[in-house]
């Protein structure tokens, strides 16, 4: 190889593996864009055009918001969209502050104890926990019917805390010996100098955080009677189980389609967690990557 050569990875693509790629990528685009339209579009057709079509619509031809107008004034999904904007904020908050605090110690050196907690973490990540035992304690400690009952016995989950703390691990230590020369403590070190660096990781986990409470169904489905169900798990009573949505004042079952009503709760629910991941994409690499480096 003369000494001009470069790597194959450094070499400019052909003509042929560019046009593949971008017909991959084309497919992968349509893959997710073609079922969302359908989804969109079939929430917004008239009943009779979803009749018309069999129950699916690509491109609605009089659009209307009867569904979306039926599902607000019904009352169900509202109070259920509340309850998971409420049980998704707090919920985020509580986990990010819980698994900062534990991270942050098991990442310093020294710490009694440390070691031996961050085995009986990692255990619980090897051995989780059953429906049964799950059920029976949060019974036993008084949280049934409680949106408690959606946060605690989830606070902190492991994979995440594993990220963080070798993102703790990763600043460097002679920023940690200035803090302390300049008399800083714990706390101190933890929000004046490790937090602000740790912006992208801390985005990155939230995010999952406030992906996996919004998303979380199964949990109320164990501890929560109807009329506390987050949205969720009312999408999952509409669209999976086939239920229909009735008025919460008069008690009238609605009269639109209902594929059009199922698909509009659909992008109700899809919609609000949707919009968060543009402002945290730059992030995903960045912390992701650089939190795992001394996991």
């Amino acid at each position: 190889m003369s000494a001009s050569a470069r790597p194959g990875w450094m070499e400019k693509p052909r003509p042929l593996t560019q046009a593949a790629k971008a017909l991959a990528l084309a497919t992968v685009v349509l893959l997710v864009c073609v079922p969302f339209l359908v989804i969109v579009s079939t929430s917004l057709a008239s009943t009779q055009e979803v009749v018309d079509n069999g129950g699916w619509v690509l491109w609605p031809t009089e659009p209307t918001l009867d569904a979306y107008r039926d599902i607000f004034d019904g009352g169900i999904v509202t109070h259920a969209l509340g309850v998971s904007a409420g049980v998704t904020i707090v919920g985020t908050l509580l986990s990010l502050a819980c698994t900062v605090t534990l991270a942050y110690a098991l990442s310093r050196p020294g710490v009694l104890g440390g070691r031996p907690v961050l085995l009986l973490v990692l255990f619980t990540f090897l051995f989780p926990p059953g429906m049964i035992p799950s059920f029976l304690l949060v019974k036993e400690l008084g949280l049934l019917d409680s949106y408690a009952s959606l946060v605690l016995p989830v606070l902190v989950n492991v994979f995440n805390l594993v990220v963080l703390r070798g993102f703790f691990q990763s600043v460097p230590e002679e920023l940690y010996e200035a803090a302390r020369l300049d008399g800083a403590g714990d706390w101190r070190v933890l929000v004046s100098v490790v937090l602000p660096l740790s912006k992208a990781a801390l985005a990155v986990v939230g995010l999952f955080y406030a992906v996996a409470y919004w998303n979380s169904w199964f949990y109320a489905s164990l501890y929560l009677e109807s009329e506390h169900w987050p949205l969720q798990q009312v999408l999952r009573t509409y669209v999976v189980a086939g239920a229909g949505l009735t008025d919460a004042t008069t008690g009238e079952a609605t009269v639109t389609a209902p594929q059009t009503v199922q698909m509009a709760v659909l992008v109700i629910a899809t919609v609000p967690i949707l919009l968060v991941y543009p402002f945290l994409q730059k992030y995903f690499t960045k912390g992701v990557l650089t939190g795992a480096i001394k996991s």
